[in-house]
């Protein structure tokens, strides 16, 4: 080949690359836009032989009540109503629900059953619990069993967007995201590119609003969107080119606060930019100080068609870390976010000045509550 085609190739790889990257974003936000795309062809069918089935286990439950009722009791019907939950989606559940409620009603007329209160009550809180369960699940777009498979994918997913790539020696990155009461999806997530040039680390810190599984469906798609532009572009474009996506997604609840960061890994030099999210913090090695990184004044991403968003540039020397994290660390209920931001200093100080620990033991030394989601990452030049 010659050198001028060679060159040439050279030169469309990466508009190439652009393509398909914007071809997957493309798909992956038609997939979350239609839930029922993700789901298999054949389900379909599979939920009415399911529900034919579980309507069919009540009414022998129920004969089994009017003939043995030592050995099948009326609280056997709500094994039923325990499996549908687990199998079933809104449509069939409602018929399981209603199949139940026929046969009790059905054993009561015949003698079979006498209800009490306490019965009444405990059947019709399982009813309705039951029914509230899978609508919420509906709401997702996750419909019965398959639906797990599809959290679990979707937490994979998250999972594999954060990871940093490897750094050359000289450079540590300690990163962690908890999600708030434990929960399988967190509405914070880290993405991080070295795609655009092999000594500029690019970081990403998102927190999207809401929590829970609304919250990671979100994730999910603002994680690989911004994924896609994180490395692609100028570092000063990046924000603004996640503003103007959020805000096509037209969501109800559309606004995420984000910090962006760019590291030269050859010199040190670093450029934090932020849209309404909490200053990083930058500790000095030499000194044992830790500097608030001033980038106030942007807004959230999703609120205005044409932000400013604060800068600050800096250099980060052998020894210092800089320390990026989500509200949750430092947001209490009904107190002061300056607070959370002093106490959260000052537990650098004692774990992370004096290399005791990373990012697991200062977020279990600064306290914060379990209700919001935490996200922490220490960048860290040796």
């Amino acid at each position: 080949m010659s050198s001028g085609s060679a060159g040439a190739s050279a030169r469309a790889a990466p508009g190439q690359r652009a393509r398909t990257r914007r071809r997957g974003l493309a798909r992956r936000r038609r997939l979350l836009a239609q839930p029922h795309a993700l789901r298999p062809a054949w389900l379909g069918s599979r939920q009415v032989v399911t529900t034919v089935a579980l309507v069919a286990m009540a009414a022998l439950c129920a004969v089994g009540t009017a003939v043995s009722p030592q050995w099948v009791p009326p609280v056997a019907l709500l094994v039923t109503v325990l499996l549908g939950v687990f199998v079933l989606r809104l449509a069939g559940m409602a018929v399981l629900s209603l199949a139940v409620v026929l046969a009790l009603v059905v054993l009561h007329a015949g003698g079979w059953l006498v209800f009490v209160p306490g019965q009444v009550l405990f059947l019709a809180l399982a009813l309705g619990a039951g029914l509230v369960f899978v609508r919420g699940r509906a709401r997702l777009g996750l419909q019965g069993a398959a639906s797990d498979l599809m959290l679990v994918d979707l937490r994979d997913r998250l999972t594999a967007h954060g990871r940093i790539p490897d750094l050359p020696a000289g450079w540590q990155v300690d990163s962690l995201v908890r999600s708030a009461y434990a929960e399988a999806f967190s509405g914070d997530f880290v993405v991080a590119s070295r795609s655009r040039r092999p000594d500029l680390l690019e970081i990403a810190l998102v927190d999207v609003s809401g929590k829970g599984q609304q919250a990671g469906v979100r994730s999910l798609l603002l994680s690989g969107a911004f994924g896609g532009l994180l490395g692609a572009m100028p570092v000063e474009e990046f924000l603004p080119a996640a503003n103007r996506y959020l805000l096509g997604q037209d969501w109800s609840e559309g606004f995420a606060t984000a910090l962006h960061l760019a590291v030269d890994l050859g010199t040190g030099d670093y450029r934090v930019s932020t849209a309404g999210h909490p200053p990083a913090l930058h500790l000095h090695a030499g000194s044992g100080l830790i500097e608030i990184v001033d980038t106030s004044g942007g807004p959230a991403l999703g609120v205005v068609e044409e932000p400013a968003f604060g800068v600050h540039h800096g250099v980060l020397g052998h020894g210092d870390t800089l320390m990026i994290y989500t509200d949750g660390l430092v947001e209490v209920p009904g107190g002061d976010v300056d607070l959370g931001i002093d106490r959260l200093m000052g537990e650098a100080e004692r774990v992370v000045a004096t290399r005791s620990g990373g990012a697991d033991a200062l977020l279990a030394g600064v306290g914060a509550a379990e209700s919001d989601d935490r996200a922490l990452i220490l960048v860290r030049r040796t």
